[in-house]
């Protein structure tokens, strides 16, 4: 039986090498023998032959049939005895008009060099005179609440995109196809890229791309310190620094699979950092030590101080989110309706139909992001839940 592979690429990682596809962000990690296993098939070679190569070269005798369901199930294979092998469709990159070839200088230096001059710069401004950082009573500087709110709305989706861009395009200049999206961490609704075809780039170069968008974010941050100390401070350049500040801050949350989470995963030689946490943390829960078991010894200790970050960082985040963000948001619901039932003033109308807009629309896009990534088991699991229902009137009935 012959097996025919889709356009692989390789990376030593450790006693181990991660083997995927670029295009899909596919990847899996095998021993040497698989690896071997593996370039053995490319060549032609029916699974039965592979076999008794292995053997005779390693001494290992490897289940072939299992490695190439394994390797089917992760997508990587393309046909099996002349039998294509169905794979889920492959989702369209964000501007694919951009090649790598037009973003070579994403990955320079000296354009690294060039962006340590804004962030230096507004340092030290910083440092000359604290002052010019903006407090959060900046935030309301019109009497109006749709004023207010449309500028943070516009600033805020403005700065993100230039931060997504920036993953984008480092990623694309390494060859990766990476895709825009709306997705939600937990309570929050986020702007993302997916860059998951750079596992198999070089060390210096995913770094780049995990880093590129607090780059980013940085060098906005440093060039309005530097404008508001030269010039004085106004609404529009303290926003964009509280802006900034806030999303370099919300970094370091990395329970939530932000950029310095993929930072630490990486640096922790951890393939699923976040899976393996939770999956760690329902084991305890359920009375089982060893779901650990199958995780290489160097990663074990990661996952379980992850694991306690994560359990922490998510109980406080949707206590924040219960006791915070959803009395905060109802208030305002409430108010805009009143103002708006009340409403003598075409103005006023106006304004609480803004704000009731800028409310609840993020709402309904978390609501659609949670359920594009979630819908699916939410719906085995009520399936489920229906079957055993039934199964139990059945019974009863008899």
């Amino acid at each position: 039986m012959t097996v025919a592979f889709h356009l692989l690429g390789v990376r030593r990682d450790g006693d181990e090498w991660i083997v995927g596809r670029v295009d899909s962000g596919d990847f899996v990690a095998v021993p040497e023998e698989g690896l071997l296993a593996i370039r053995l098939l490319q060549q032609g070679m029916g699974i039965e032959q592979v076999r008794v190569r292995l053997l005779e070269e390693t001494g290992t005798d490897l289940d072939l049939d299992d490695f190439v369901a394994d390797l089917s199930e992760a997508g990587l294979v393309a046909e099996v005895e002349g039998h294509p092998i169905p794979s889920p469709p492959q989702l369209r990159p964000t501007f694919p008009w951009l090649q790598p070839r037009h973003l070579r200088w994403a990955l320079h230096p000296a354009l690294h060099l060039a962006l340590s001059v804004p962030i230096g710069a507004g340092i030290a401004c910083l440092a000359l005179r604290p002052a010019i950082f903006p407090s959060w009573e900046t935030i309301f500087w019109s009497d109006h609440g749709a004023v207010v709110l449309l500028t943070w709305g516009a600033v805020a989706w403005l700065t993100t995109g230039l931060h997504e861009l920036a993953h984008l395009v480092t990623a694309r200049a390494a060859g990766v196809p990476a895709r825009m999206s709306l997705g939600t961490r937990l309570q929050f609704l986020v702007a993302q890229t997916d860059v998951s075809g750079i596992w198999l780039a070089p060390t210096r170069i995913r770094v780049t791309v995990y880093l590129s968008g607090m780059a980013v974010d940085l060098a906005i941050c440093g060039m309005a310190l530097t404008w508001a100390f030269i010039v004085g401070p106004n609404p529009l350049t303290s926003w964009i620094i509280l802006i900034q500040a806030l999303r370099l801050a919300n970094q370091l949350l990395v329970f939530m699979r932000t950029d310095l989470y993929f930072l630490l995963q990486d640096v922790t030689g951890c393939r699923n950092l976040y899976g393996n946490g939770a999956a760690y943390v329902r084991g305890l829960l359920r009375g089982r030590r060893n779901t650990l078991a199958l995780l290489p010894p160097r990663e074990r200790l990661s996952v379980r101080l992850y694991a306690m970050l994560q359990s922490v960082g998510t109980l406080a985040c949707l206590a924040f989110a219960v006791l915070v963000t959803l009395p905060l948001v109802v208030t305002l619901i409430a108010r805009s309706v009143q103002d708006l039932l009340g409403a003598e003033a075409p103005w006023t109308m106006a304004e609480a139909l803004v704000v009731l807009a800028l409310v609840i629309i993020p709402e309904l896009l978390w609501a659609r992001a949670w359920w594009r990534r979630h819908g699916r088991r939410v719906r085995q699991a009520a399936a489920a839940a229906g079957s055993a229902l039934r199964a139990r009137s059945e019974i009863e009935t008899r």
